[in-house]
């Protein structure tokens, strides 16, 4: 499947619950406010956990009459026939669709996958630019990428989604001479200093060291998150109490400068330069005084 012009950013890890669609929409907001032009697809035709926050926001603003960005979205709905052959090839036509009506008219287009292998999954990674793939703090999550020795850390055997973007990167190199960025982020991280978490983190560089990817910090464990979903709203939206139905905790002041760090990690901005009638204020929306 050809591609080109827009900077593809895949969030992928085959485990439900790891914070993909959370970090899909808080990216394609950043870089809405940053000026870029964004769009995102919801590759996950079960669960749509991106369509749902997509739809909050949009309610939550004609509601209440706010001026927030969004971005082009797409929902892939789930093929309901009798065949899976054709359910899939239904499904692969749908995202075909909605890649190539964006693909030359964004700056940025954001593919959120499922938490399972599926022929889109993989299909959506071979695209990828770069790949974000969260994991929470844990030893359970972990599995998702690789099999560590429980004592020391050191990579046993690599799993099933590891080999998985390690192909996808292969056929990524040999179509087009380009790699994918794999940026694997820790969340939901303990503030506690935790031997669970001191092998997480070790067996997460001894597996980037090996497959050739990076770790980041991401966010920590927060109840803010939690109240955003409802309305759509994100830790980037202007901080008063009509946009977020209520004053901003420290908890939200946090987040932000959590997902501020992490997306500093992406190196995003390399490929595309901010346009300027939206730096000054989107400077003060990301300080917290708008």
């Amino acid at each position: 499947m050809q591609r080109s012009n827009a900077h593809v950013i895949v969030l992928g890890n085959e485990k439900g619950g790891s914070g993909k669609s959370t970090t899909a929409i808080h990216l394609a907001v950043h870089l809405l406010y940053e000026g870029f032009r964004v769009a995102t697809i919801d590759a996950d035709s079960r669960q749509h956990t991106l369509t749902t926050y997509v739809r909050n926001r949009r309610e939550w603003a004609n509601a209440h009459g706010l001026k927030v960005p969004h971005s082009t979205h797409f929902h892939l709905p789930q093929g309901r026939g009798d065949s899976l052959e054709k359910n899939a090839d239904t499904e692969f036509e749908m995202f075909r669709r909605a890649v190539a009506e964006v693909e030359r008219d964004v700056d940025y287009l954001i593919i959120d996958t499922p938490g399972f292998d599926t022929h889109l999954t993989r299909i959506a990674h071979s695209l990828a630019d770069t790949l974000i793939t969260p994991l929470n703090d844990s030893l359970i999550d972990l599995d998702v990428i690789a099999r560590i020795e429980p004592d020391s850390g050191a990579l046993i055997e690599l799993s099933h989604y590891t080999r998985l973007v390690q192909r996808s990167r292969r056929e990524r190199l040999a179509i087009d001479g380009r790699t994918i960025d794999w940026v694997m982020v820790r969340n939901r991280i303990s503030m506690l200093n935790s031997r669970n978490t001191r092998l997480v983190q070790t067996g997460l560089e001894n597996v980037a060291e090996r497959v050739g990817c990076r770790v980041s910090d991401g966010i920590a464990e927060r109840v803010i998150f939690r109240s955003l979903f409802p309305i759509g709203m994100t830790v980037f939206d202007p901080l008063d109490a009509e946009a977020l139905g209520g004053m901003p905790t420290m908890s939200h002041i946090g987040a932000r400068q959590e997902y501020r760090l992490l997306l500093e990690a992406l190196n995003l901005f390399s490929r595309h330069r901010r346009t300027g009638e939206h730096s000054s204020r989107d400077q003060r929306v990301l300080a917290g005084t708008v």
